[in-house]
């Protein structure tokens, strides 16, 4: 089920087996939830441990910098707590007003989270700048240079839990917390090195490491509110995930290419998606039924809810000249412009060239020179020719018609 290449993973094992039944079939929501509850918690007792220790140490040593470690603790432990009550949410049923599913709880949970950080990670920084100005003497003991080695190691293993548990599942939000437990080896590292070097050399650093501590919360808060919002917001899909939809679709008998390719994100684990899939115009409507139905249940079972709508291309005659020569011109301005949907009207005074076309978001192209521009080289062989055009937007990426490859 989980391989393991170091002994971290084998505690990682252990909890799996122990507390999630059915581990191996993570393509099941209530299976993938239990393994976001099960970091969830994880994450609240080790935080929650940490913290404790730190702010005890902190108050014997009178270090803010410890102080403020045991606070970054603290909003781990918060966040681990708003991640588990967000995969609970998620993993909730579509109803008659929520159709798509509850998934996208679990993004909110992390705006949330990063919301709380940024407001620790404030009032930290604040206090640090107190103690920049006024310093007093930190105690220098066994107690909180034992309390920060252990932090260390126990921030390693949560960081190999974490990545393990979400490359299981494939979650960006349990990933973002092995970084994050990465972050917090590198900041306690960063504090006790600090107390180290205040007593031997005479330096008085704490209030400095205290605030450097809280302006890598603040940063860390800020990349968790854009990782949590862009999903809400829309982002386009990764280029890996768009080019393996369109090889797939490709890989399919009778499909001669694939365009304006739409990607909804309601969740992790919950994408629903629609594709142009062209295929031959003298193809039967059964026979192109029986395709695009295969592809739909294929991505399906996959966890993708694809809708496919069919294009029909005329590949001989006029049209199939046309389309040759469109996409050779199109490629001379920009290889990123895709154009589709391609029918050529005969009129008495010539050819109307009607056909949809893509451009990319920084191309700095404008629609009207590139009608002109693709009129004039069509009229070199086709002097009547006149182009209507309608743009699209790309809203995942441009593939390729399989006639450009």
């Amino acid at each position: 089920m989980v391989n393991s290449d170091s002994g971290d993973i084998f505690m990682t094992e252990f909890l799996i087996k122990l507390f999630i039944k059915d581990g191996g079939r993570i393509e099941t929501p209530a299976v993938r939830s239990a393994y976001g509850k099960l970091a969830g918690k994880v994450g609240i007792f080790c935080n929650l441990m940490l913290c404790i220790g730190k702010f005890i140490a902190g108050i014997v040593s009178g270090s803010l910098s410890v102080t403020a470690d045991a606070v970054n603790n603290l909003s781990d432990a918060s966040s681990s707590i708003i991640s588990l009550i967000g995969f609970k949410l998620s993993e909730k049923s579509a109803d008659a007003e929520h159709p798509y599913g509850h998934g996208r709880y679990e993004y909110l949970a992390g705006f949330i989270v990063a919301a709380l950080i940024m407001v620790i990670g404030a009032e930290l920084l604040r206090d640090s700048i107190v103690k920049i100005i006024e310093p007093t003497e930190v105690e220098f003991g066994v107690v909180p240079l034992a309390v920060l080695v252990v932090s260390i190691l126990v921030k390693l293993w949560m960081m190999a839990f974490n990545r393990k548990m979400g490359k299981t599942i494939n979650s960006e939000t349990l990933i973002a917390t092995a970084a994050d437990s990465r972050n917090d080896v590198i900041s306690t590292s960063a504090v006790l090195i600090a107390l180290v070097i205040s007593h031997f050399c005479s330096i008085e650093l704490d209030g400095i490491m205290g605030a450097a501590v809280a302006v890598f919360i603040l940063y860390s808060g800020i990349c968790l509110v854009r990782d949590a919002l862009d999903p809400l917001l829309g982002k386009a899909p990764s280029a890996e995930l768009v080019e393996r939809i369109r090889e797939k679709i490709l890989s399919y008998d009778g499909v001669l290419g694939t365009h304006d390719l739409m990607i909804h994100d309601y969740g992790p684990g919950r994408q629903f998606a629609s594709a142009h899939v062209e295929v031959p115009a003298e193809m039967s409507l059964l026979r192109c039924h029986e395709i695009i139905d295969r592809i739909e249940r294929d991505f399906l079972r996959e966890g993708m809810n694809l809708l496919v709508h069919p294009d029909p291309i005329v590949s001989g005659g006029s049209a199939g000249r046309f389309n040759a020569e469109l996409h050779e011109i199109v490629g001379r301005i920009d290889e990123r412009v895709s154009v589709h949907d391609l029918r050529v009207v005969r009129c008495p005074d010539g050819e109307k060239v009607i056909f949809d076309c893509v451009l990319p978001p920084d191309s700095g192209l404008e629609e009207r020179t590139l009608t002109e521009e693709i009129t004039r080289f069509l009229r070199i062989n086709h002097p009547n020719c006149r182009c209507i055009i309608t743009f699209d937007s790309g809203y995942a990426s441009i593939p390729k018609s399989s006639d450009e490859d």
